[in-house]
């Protein structure tokens, strides 16, 4: 009698454990629109790090880069890291991946658009690759569930932009995501850890709607053309600003009167309580007049 009991008692105990790992396993399929972004306001201003945790060696290649870099032939193809899920204007297409016999879900795919790779989460406990692996532009990703949400993990993604065309990430980047889903709203958390260019990780949460009518492109074949010329005519041309030489630097300064050693970023600007060192500088600017982002003072209403 005694045995009996504690076997039903084990087996209770299985089934509740199981049903919990079930019940645990939230339904991340569908299309999901972003509410707004400023990445293409943002990209405007060509140095404009204010907020991101770059070091020194960060800060150096930000100041760098010129974006003639992405005319030459083998950068043309170029895409964006898979961080750029969070800054970048367009919506997830979120889609399972199953096992063809068995119906498992072996894993989570978030579809490519226009100039980002795939993201592929595999669920099957498949480990990360070595260090020395080759890198791609969409990385490695597993994914595990905790409660209801579900962490992914990804590494080997090739260096690029943290944000379009302002600051990058090395290859030996590594991103922790965090899904949550509540009803019809998506929270995505990202965590970018970087110790050749970050001071301190970078974190940054979205929030997306489910949707009917997604605005997702797909990725398009890319082809390199004859951008420019000169790049073309030299291919010895390397195209970047030496230090102290970008013309932009103080672009964000003279247009915002925000301090220059906010628009440099670094790890400091990431928090509010940084705006308490600007309270006795910054002076408004005057009204805008020319390319504000809206219709003509002439046909405003």
């Amino acid at each position: 009698m005694l045995g009996n009991m504690v076997s039903r008692r084990a087996l209770v105990l299985v089934l509740v454990l199981v049903s919990s790992a079930v019940h645990a396993q939230v339904d991340l399929t569908g299309f999901w629109s972003r509410s707004g972004q400023t990445d293409n306001v943002d990209a405007l201003n060509p140095v404009d790090l204010l907020g991101m945790p770059l070091n020194e060696d960060g800060r150096a290649k930000a100041l760098s880069y010129n974006i003639a870099a992405l005319s030459v032939t083998e950068r043309q193809c170029q895409m964006y890291t898979p961080f750029y899920l969070l800054v970048g204007p367009f919506a997830l297409d979120i889609s399972r991946v199953q096992d063809p016999v068995t119906q498992k879900l072996i894993a989570w795919k978030i579809a490519g658009w226009i100039d980002k790779d795939e993201t592929i989460i595999w669920m099957d406990g498949r480990p990360h690759p070595s260090e020395h692996a080759p890198h791609t532009h969409g990385g490695f990703t597993t994914g595990a569930w905790d409660g209801g949400a579900l962490t992914a993990v990804t590494t080997h993604f090739k260096l690029g932009d943290i944000k379009r065309h302002r600051g990058f990430s090395s290859d030996r980047a590594k991103i922790t995501y965090r899904f949550t889903r509540h009803g019809d709203l998506l929270t995505v958390t990202g965590i970018l850890e970087d110790p050749v260019y970050l001071a301190e990780p970078y974190v940054l949460t979205d929030v997306f709607t489910f949707s009917t009518a997604p605005n997702t492109l797909p990725s398009t074949a890319c082809e390199p053309i004859e951008e420019l010329a000169y790049l073309h005519e030299n291919p010895a041309i390397v195209p970047h600003y030496l230090p102290g030489r970008n013309p932009f630097v103080n672009e964000v300064t003279e247009r915002f009167n925000i301090p220059i050693e906010a628009v440099l970023g670094g790890p400091q600007t990431m928090y509010p309580e940084y705006r308490k060192t600007l309270e006795n500088r910054y002076v408004l600017p005057p009204p805008c007049t020319l390319d504000c982002g809206g219709p003509p003072a002439s046909q405003a209403r």
